[in-house]
């Protein structure tokens, strides 16, 4: 009796391994899952907390009278898309689907388009902030006050090249699912020939 209930509780375990096996084997060769090993979620977070605090920023900026990035709304649009990103690489993970990950792709893209967009803009506003106080160098208020606008402008440049980053491993990460995806492996089962015997 007590053989044959271990026999069977090793038959069971020996099953359970082989099914966790070939459950893990097919996860991984799926493609999709493979997008969704890498954590777009935890990533998509993080891009979340940057566009949270370039729109947080934004509104900072709208008070300054001097040009900065607010003149062209930047923190606002590019928080914007940043919000979009982290959304739909939170979505993608937990409904990993090939539209879903087709339409995150285009976010990303979009995303360092925008990012591309901003630098050359901010560039030049350190370009004009540096002038400006060379002109504001006896004056220690409009001094600090440019000091001021340069450390924001300069945290949003340096959080927004931050995003590109992730955005880049994110988008190639991506195109490598989508790829991936392509490659159908076509399995063909024929029958085994009957045999024709004759019974007596």
């Amino acid at each position: 009796m007590e053989e044959t209930e271990s026999t069977t509780i090793e038959r069971t375990t020996e099953q359970d391994g082989h099914q966790a096996a070939d459950h893990m084997l097919s996860m991984s060769s799926k493609p999709l899952h493979r997008f969704v090993q890498k954590g777009p979620r935890f990533l998509g977070i993080v891009i979340l907390i940057f566009g949270s605090a370039e729109v947080l920023m934004g509104f900072v900026l709208t008070r300054e009278s001097d040009p900065n990035s607010h003149t062209f709304y930047i923190p606002f649009w590019q928080g914007a898309l940043f919000l979009v990103c982290g959304n739909l690489s939170i979505y993608a993970e937990l409904h990993p689907s090939k539209k879903m990950v087709t339409v995150c792709l285009a976010m990303y893209v979009v995303s360092l388009l925008g990012i591309v967009v901003s630098s050359f803009f901010r560039i030049y506003f350190f370009i004009y902030f540096s002038h400006k106080r060379f002109e504001h160098f006896f004056d220690k208020w409009g001094v600090s006050k440019v000091d001021q606008l340069l450390g924001i402008e300069g945290i949003l440049f340096t959080s927004s090249l931050c995003v590109s980053g992730l955005l880049i491993f994110l988008c190639t990460v991506a195109r490598l699912a989508l790829k991936s995806t392509h490659t159908q492996v076509m399995v063909l089962h024929t029958p085994a020939p009957r045999s024709n015997t004759t019974s007596n």
